[in-house]
């Protein structure tokens, strides 16, 4: 069995690590499973991409397409260009992708063009918002995948109205959580914990980056305002994205309690989750992350693809409104934040259980 790992973006590095050990796992107990990893450039970033290779002990790429920048549209066609002459080089019996970032949606549409089959790992979740990027890109790449590995009966249960047959779906849980748990002991205190005199809990994190909270100075202004002025005088960490950054740069604040840093590597980032009082973002994510680790967590949106974070993990979606962060911080410092649970299956293992379906299949 041949297959190809596509990986793109911060998220894709996260969820491909568990499934490269899955594969090796099984090599060393007599399967004949070769992989490649393709590296598609989307993060170009050495903090948004190099760092999660050395961090989580991903092999180096058989291969970076280096198709980093552009518009959306730009970085599609630059990703399938250059990945469908790579696919035609180097002939796969299937194609992994992972997550709902551009790579996905460009790799997946180039290796059905040439008749390979695709897996997609995460599939099956749903905004139902197209304003979303990431929407269109799980859509299309669920048109088009053969088979389905799934984080929750939810997913399972969209992918079903779409028509497809169970006999593809496999319930495997959550890969992302596969790598946090296999990391946790691994979480690395960084620098900024003694410069800024952090204790558990002594802090709020956030995050930041969504069309709908930073492109809009204004917004983003009075989202910073909300949050500073209304978490008890508590420190507000914020690693900011580069495509806040240039955003926030212009605003002129200067909040003596918030503190904007560069953007972490996986176990420095985890570090400060884990410890924090509580995190608000707008990333998906993150939301199941702080669900495993029980850390209260705000979501910046007015929908979500992750329902299981809101209907048993500890995450709440308040909106994109700046003015709902103060009655949420309000429930959160008087102690009526609900404690959650951890989603089905979410335990470590789903990337084992990927590998023993595509050793099944193939």
């Amino acid at each position: 069995m041949k297959l190809t790992l596509i990986a793109g973006a911060r998220p894709n590095f996260i969820k491909i690590a568990p499934i490269i050990n899955a594969i090796k796992q099984a090599r060393s107990n007599g399967h004949q499973i070769q992989f490649r990893l393709v590296h598609t450039g989307q993060h170009y970033d050495s903090k948004m991409s190099d760092t999660f290779f050395n961090e989580l002990n991903i092999p180096e790429p058989d291969i970076n397409l280096g198709c980093g920048g552009g518009t959306q549209a730009e970085q599609t066609a630059a990703i399938m260009i250059a990945f469908e002459k790579d696919l035609i080089t180097n002939p796969s019996d299937l194609v992994i992708v992972v997550g709902d970032v551009t790579s996905t949606m460009a790799c997946s549409i180039v290796a059905k063009k040439l008749n390979t089959k695709v897996a997609h790992v995460e599939a099956g979740i749903r905004s139902y918002d197209l304003t979303m990027p990431e929407e269109i890109n799980r859509m299309v790449t669920d048109c088009l995948s053969d088979y389905f590995f799934t984080t929750t009966k939810w997913a399972g249960d969209n992918l079903k109205k779409m028509g497809i047959n169970d006999d593809r779906i496999f319930f495997v849980g959550n890969v992302m959580i596969d790598t946090l748990l296999a990391n946790r002991s691994r979480f690395k205190k960084p620098d900024l914990w003694d410069k800024f005199d952090l204790k558990d809990q002594s802090y709020i994190l956030i995050t930041l980056h969504r069309p709908a909270n930073v492109d809009e100075g204004n917004k983003l202004k009075s989202h910073l305002k909300e949050i500073v002025t209304n978490v008890q005088g508590l420190t507000v960490i914020f690693p900011i994205h580069p495509r806040t950054e240039k955003i926030f740069n212009d605003l002129d604040i200067h909040e003596p309690n918030l503190k904007t840093i560069a953007p972490l590597g996986y176990l420095e980032f985890n570090y400060l989750v884990e410890r924090s009082k509580a995190v608000l973002t707008d990333s998906g994510g993150i939301t199941e992350e702080t669900t495993v680790m029980g850390v209260p967590c705000f979501t910046l949106r007015d929908n979500t693809e992750r329902p299981e974070t809101i209907e048993i993990g500890t995450n709440e979606l308040i909106g994109t409104d700046p003015s709902a962060i103060k009655p949420a911080l309000i429930k959160l410092f008087s102690g009526q934040w609900k404690r959650g649970a951890i989603p089905e299956l979410w335990d470590g293992k789903s990337a084992e259980r990927i590998v023993k379906q595509l050793i099944r299949i193939f």
